[in-house]
């Protein structure tokens, strides 16, 4: 049996023990010892990571009465070895797993709503909730949250009888059997739960909603809490003052700048496909009218320009269009076209010399395909001799 040295002091980082089992699980070893600080993945909290003596700490997990360590070599067993939990994974998942309990707390004292999902991920903590809120009162319940955490209350941690429990209102995920093991904070929640979390509601620094989405009848909300949170809060604060620079606009009013730059940038593709269709007519006045078939290779045409170009061609020819807009190294667009020639075959042939996709209808088809110009012209040269 493990004793599991995390429930008793979530601070404590470093200690000894003694390793009771060790053995080969594929490339890494699987280890037990007779008491751990690593907490293993459980309550939606990843496990932890660090150093067994000179042991990397890979994964953790709770094996009923045993914790099992992932190392990546093996220990001696039998022997005694140092442990050292990585400090810093474990506050920033004790601040994220406190401010997750505050903001479902408060979810569900304002509007009734219960958490059903959690997950604490790489880039964001999300929380899935019963029902669907609005922005405002997203809003409010962060605000809230963030309330409780200024007043820096005590996170209590309670293992009630049987019979406190029956009287007890706290929010839990499942039924539950045997001890429940609570975590209490003063006007934020009662909750069971099975994580580690900081001492007081102040060490979780700050909870920030970052986005929220409809998610099966339900909300899903992604936020991040304390350390992480000034993280990201940095890295947003650097990208929209260098955004300003560019812009020339001030932080403030980044916003009214991309969208007139957006505007600005609609209004210029309409100018310009009005150019480029002008420029398309005018070659396709210089075709000699009855042309047998006619292959053209062209720059920067959109597939809209390439298909009008084609069929404008094919008006010229008694046989076949061809238009490809690219290059040898990126590969080309086509279009194909006949006014009186069926063009899938074509197509097909096409796409089977050169592994291209496309397709569509006896008048017009298109795809890509990654070839040579050369090439490309060579089979078309054969193609239109058969």
């Amino acid at each position: 049996m493990t004793e599991k040295l995390y429930y008793a002091d979530a601070y404590l980082t470093s200690f000894a023990a003694k390793v009771t089992s060790c053995c080969p699980k594929g490339e890494r070893w699987a280890v037990t010892l007779d008491r751990t600080a690593f907490y293993p993945e459980g309550g939606g909290q990843p496990w932890d990571t660090g150093m067994l003596g000179d042991a990397k700490v890979l994964e953790v997990f709770d094996r009923g009465e045993e914790v099992e360590h992932i190392l990546d070599k093996p220990l001696l067993e039998g022997g005694q070895v140092q442990g050292q939990v990585d400090w810093k994974r474990r506050f920033d998942f004790m601040q994220g797993h406190t401010g997750e309990h505050i903001l479902s707390g408060m979810i569900h004292r304002l509007y009734k709503l219960d958490n059903v999902g959690f997950h604490m991920g790489h880039d964001a903590i999300s929380i899935d909730v019963n029902g669907e809120l609005t922005p405002e009162q997203i809003r409010t319940a962060e605000d809230l949250t963030n309330e409780i955490i200024y007043k820096n209350l005590p996170v209590e941690v309670l293992y009630p009888t049987a019979e406190e429990l029956e009287t007890l209102e706290y929010r839990s995920k499942k039924e539950l059997s045997g001890q429940v093991r609570i975590i209490r904070i003063p006007d934020g929640d009662v909750c069971a739960c099975c994580g580690l979390h900081v001492k007081t509601t102040g060490e979780a620094g700050l909870v920030k909603v970052l986005t929220f989405q409809r998610y099966k009848g339900g909300m899903r909300i992604f936020l991040l809490c304390g350390r992480q949170a000034m993280k990201d809060y940095c890295q947003k604060n650097d990208d929209i003052y260098a955004i300003g620079e560019l812009l020339c606009a001030k932080a403030g009013e980044t916003t009214d700048a991309v969208r007139r730059m957006l505007e600005e940038n609609n209004r210029l593709k309409h100018t310009l496909a009005g150019v480029q269709n002008q420029l398309l007519d005018l070659k396709a006045q210089q075709v000699i009218q009855g042309a047998r078939n006619i292959l053209r290779f062209e720059q920067g045409l959109a597939p809209d320009a390439i298909r009008r170009y084609c069929l404008l061609l094919s008006e010229k020819c008694d046989g076949v269009a061809a238009v490809f807009c690219g290059s040898d190294r990126d590969g080309y667009k086509y279009a194909l076209a006949g006014k009186e020639t069926d063009v899938r075959p074509l197509g097909g042939k096409l796409n089977k010399a050169f592994g291209g996709r496309g397709g569509g209808s006896p008048l017009l088809v298109q795809g890509s395909l990654i070839g040579e110009k050369e090439k490309i012209q060579a089979f078309f040269v054969n193609v239109m001799e058969e």
